[in-house]
Protein backbone atom coordinates (compact mmCIF):
# COMPACT_ATOMS: atom_id res chain seq x y z
CA UNK A 1 0.00 0.00 0.00
CA UNK A 2 1.32 3.65 -0.75
CA UNK A 3 1.76 6.10 2.26
CA UNK A 4 -0.17 9.12 3.08
CA UNK A 5 0.67 12.19 0.91
CA UNK A 6 1.08 14.90 2.99
CA UNK A 7 1.49 18.59 1.69
CA UNK A 8 4.89 20.75 2.60
CA UNK A 9 3.30 22.54 5.30
CA UNK A 10 0.42 19.76 6.84
CA UNK A 11 0.89 16.72 8.72
CA UNK A 12 -0.39 12.69 8.26
CA UNK A 13 -3.58 13.93 10.29
CA UNK A 14 -4.18 16.91 8.15
CA UNK A 15 -4.29 15.24 4.99
CA UNK A 16 -6.59 12.23 6.55
CA UNK A 17 -8.97 14.70 7.39
CA UNK A 18 -9.09 16.73 4.30
CA UNK A 19 -9.51 13.22 2.69
CA UNK A 20 -12.41 12.29 4.85
CA UNK A 21 -14.16 15.85 4.14
CA UNK A 22 -14.18 14.97 0.35
CA UNK A 23 -15.59 11.90 1.43
CA UNK A 24 -18.16 12.80 4.16
CA UNK A 25 -19.14 15.87 1.05
CA UNK A 26 -19.81 13.16 -1.54
CA UNK A 27 -21.29 9.97 0.59
CA UNK A 28 -22.46 11.78 4.12
CA UNK A 29 -21.18 11.24 7.16
CA UNK A 30 -23.43 8.52 7.91
CA UNK A 31 -22.32 6.99 4.69
CA UNK A 32 -18.65 6.95 4.50
CA UNK A 33 -16.69 4.05 6.46
CA UNK A 34 -13.16 3.90 8.34
CA UNK A 35 -12.25 1.38 5.71
CA UNK A 36 -13.56 3.61 2.61
CA UNK A 37 -11.10 6.41 4.03
CA UNK A 38 -7.87 4.12 4.34
CA UNK A 39 -8.64 2.66 1.12
CA UNK A 40 -8.89 5.75 -0.59
CA UNK A 41 -5.82 7.33 1.26
CA UNK A 42 -3.69 4.34 0.15
CA UNK A 43 -3.51 2.67 3.75
CA UNK A 44 -4.49 -0.44 5.52
CA UNK A 45 -7.82 0.52 8.18
CA UNK A 46 -5.83 -0.38 11.32
CA UNK A 47 -3.14 2.19 10.34
CA UNK A 48 -5.73 4.79 10.31
CA UNK A 49 -5.78 4.46 14.12
CA UNK A 50 -2.70 5.73 14.66
CA UNK A 51 -3.30 8.75 13.59
CA UNK A 52 -7.10 9.86 14.58
CA UNK A 53 -9.21 7.90 16.86
CA UNK A 54 -12.26 7.69 15.03
CA UNK A 55 -15.37 8.81 12.47
CA UNK A 56 -16.56 10.86 14.72
CA UNK A 57 -13.50 12.31 15.57
CA UNK A 58 -12.59 13.43 12.24
CA UNK A 59 -16.15 15.31 12.12
CA UNK A 60 -15.27 16.78 14.91
CA UNK A 61 -11.83 18.24 13.81
CA UNK A 62 -13.42 19.11 10.41
CA UNK A 63 -16.22 21.35 11.86
CA UNK A 64 -14.74 23.45 14.20
CA UNK A 65 -11.39 23.94 11.89
CA UNK A 66 -13.73 25.35 10.01
CA UNK A 67 -15.65 27.37 12.43
CA UNK A 68 -12.28 28.08 14.35
CA UNK A 69 -10.76 29.40 11.06
CA UNK A 70 -14.27 31.55 10.62
CA UNK A 71 -14.44 33.08 14.73
CA UNK A 72 -10.12 34.00 14.15
CA UNK A 73 -10.77 36.09 10.67
CA UNK A 74 -13.16 37.65 12.21
CA UNK A 75 -11.31 39.06 15.24
CA UNK A 76 -8.75 40.00 12.98
CA UNK A 77 -11.22 42.18 10.81
CA UNK A 78 -12.63 43.91 13.83
CA UNK A 79 -9.41 44.87 15.36
CA UNK A 80 -8.10 45.60 11.34
CA UNK A 81 -10.90 47.52 9.69
CA UNK A 82 -12.40 50.63 10.97
CA UNK A 83 -15.12 50.95 8.76
CA UNK A 84 -18.49 48.77 9.22
CA UNK A 85 -18.45 48.33 5.27
CA UNK A 86 -14.28 47.74 4.68
CA UNK A 87 -15.69 44.74 7.93
CA UNK A 88 -18.88 43.68 6.07
CA UNK A 89 -16.13 43.40 2.30
CA UNK A 90 -13.64 41.76 4.09
CA UNK A 91 -16.18 39.11 5.80
CA UNK A 92 -17.74 38.12 3.00
CA UNK A 93 -14.58 38.00 0.87
CA UNK A 94 -12.72 35.13 3.40
CA UNK A 95 -16.48 33.50 3.01
CA UNK A 96 -16.36 33.22 -0.64
CA UNK A 97 -12.60 32.07 -0.11
CA UNK A 98 -13.27 29.64 2.32
CA UNK A 99 -16.45 28.60 -0.34
CA UNK A 100 -13.51 28.02 -3.10
CA UNK A 101 -10.47 26.83 -1.14
CA UNK A 102 -12.04 24.38 1.30
CA UNK A 103 -14.93 23.61 -0.22
CA UNK A 104 -15.47 19.85 1.04
CA UNK A 105 -14.40 21.26 4.75
CA UNK A 106 -17.14 23.80 4.60
CA UNK A 107 -19.94 22.25 3.36
CA UNK A 108 -19.07 19.43 5.81
CA UNK A 109 -19.55 21.67 8.56
CA UNK A 110 -22.91 22.75 7.12
CA UNK A 111 -24.39 20.03 6.32
CA UNK A 112 -23.21 17.20 8.54
CA UNK A 113 -22.50 19.14 12.40
CA UNK A 114 -26.12 17.97 13.18
CA UNK A 115 -23.91 13.84 13.85
CA UNK A 116 -21.89 15.46 16.25
CA UNK A 117 -22.25 14.25 19.79
CA UNK A 118 -22.68 16.46 23.15
CA UNK A 119 -20.85 18.07 24.17
CA UNK A 120 -19.71 19.03 20.55
CA UNK A 121 -22.44 19.60 19.54
CA UNK A 122 -23.71 21.82 21.67
CA UNK A 123 -20.28 24.09 21.79
CA UNK A 124 -20.42 23.98 17.94
CA UNK A 125 -23.89 25.39 18.47
CA UNK A 126 -22.85 27.93 20.55
CA UNK A 127 -20.07 29.08 18.48
CA UNK A 128 -21.54 29.63 15.58
CA UNK A 129 -24.37 31.63 17.39
CA UNK A 130 -21.75 33.57 18.88
CA UNK A 131 -19.94 34.00 15.35
CA UNK A 132 -23.74 35.64 13.89
CA UNK A 133 -24.35 37.48 17.12
CA UNK A 134 -21.08 39.30 16.04
CA UNK A 135 -21.75 39.86 12.91
CA UNK A 136 -24.82 41.37 13.97
CA UNK A 137 -23.21 43.68 15.90
CA UNK A 138 -21.17 44.77 13.44
CA UNK A 139 -24.52 45.37 11.53
CA UNK A 140 -25.50 47.19 14.09
CA UNK A 141 -22.75 49.69 14.30
CA UNK A 142 -22.88 50.39 10.37
CA UNK A 143 -26.91 51.36 11.34
CA UNK A 144 -25.88 53.55 13.96
CA UNK A 145 -23.17 55.52 12.25
CA UNK A 146 -25.04 55.75 9.19
CA UNK A 147 -23.11 53.59 7.24
CA UNK A 148 -25.76 51.11 6.03
CA UNK A 149 -29.43 51.94 5.97
CA UNK A 150 -31.75 50.69 9.43
CA UNK A 151 -32.78 47.42 8.11
CA UNK A 152 -33.27 44.56 10.54
CA UNK A 153 -29.79 43.55 11.29
CA UNK A 154 -30.64 39.33 11.50
CA UNK A 155 -32.50 39.87 8.29
CA UNK A 156 -29.11 41.62 6.60
CA UNK A 157 -26.55 38.84 8.00
CA UNK A 158 -28.96 35.91 7.38
CA UNK A 159 -28.85 37.12 3.77
CA UNK A 160 -25.43 37.33 4.03
CA UNK A 161 -24.79 33.91 5.18
CA UNK A 162 -27.55 32.56 2.67
CA UNK A 163 -25.75 34.57 -0.33
CA UNK A 164 -22.42 33.02 -0.06
CA UNK A 165 -23.85 29.31 1.41
CA UNK A 166 -25.35 29.30 -1.81
CA UNK A 167 -22.65 29.36 -3.69
CA UNK A 168 -22.47 25.39 -3.08
CA UNK A 169 -24.85 25.97 -5.99
CA UNK A 170 -21.51 27.94 -8.40
CA UNK A 171 -19.23 24.60 -7.46
CA UNK A 172 -20.59 22.80 -10.94
CA UNK A 173 -19.86 26.03 -13.01
CA UNK A 174 -17.13 27.53 -11.39
CA UNK A 175 -15.12 27.30 -15.07
CA UNK A 176 -17.70 29.89 -16.22
CA UNK A 177 -16.52 32.64 -14.24
CA UNK A 178 -13.39 33.88 -12.46
CA UNK A 179 -13.30 33.93 -8.69
CA UNK A 180 -12.39 37.17 -8.37
CA UNK A 181 -14.94 38.52 -10.77
CA UNK A 182 -17.72 36.27 -8.56
CA UNK A 183 -16.16 37.95 -5.45
CA UNK A 184 -16.74 41.70 -6.89
CA UNK A 185 -19.90 41.09 -8.33
CA UNK A 186 -20.95 39.40 -4.72
CA UNK A 187 -19.74 42.32 -2.18
CA UNK A 188 -21.17 44.61 -5.02
CA UNK A 189 -24.63 42.92 -4.93
CA UNK A 190 -24.53 42.27 -1.06
CA UNK A 191 -23.42 45.92 0.20
CA UNK A 192 -25.12 47.62 -2.65
CA UNK A 193 -27.48 45.80 -3.95
CA UNK A 194 -29.35 45.54 -7.60
CA UNK A 195 -31.42 48.93 -7.38
CA UNK A 196 -28.71 51.51 -9.58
Amino acid sequence: MSKIIVSANGTKKDAIIKKAAGLFRHKGFAGTSMRELAESIGVEAPSLYNHIGSKIELLQNICFKVANEFMLHLHQTEQESNSTIDKLKHIIQFHIQMMVNEYDEVFVANHEWKQLKDPYLTDFLLQRKAYEKKLIDIVNEGIENNAIKNIHPQIAVLTILSAVRGLEFWQGQKNQMEVMELENNMIDHLLNGLVK
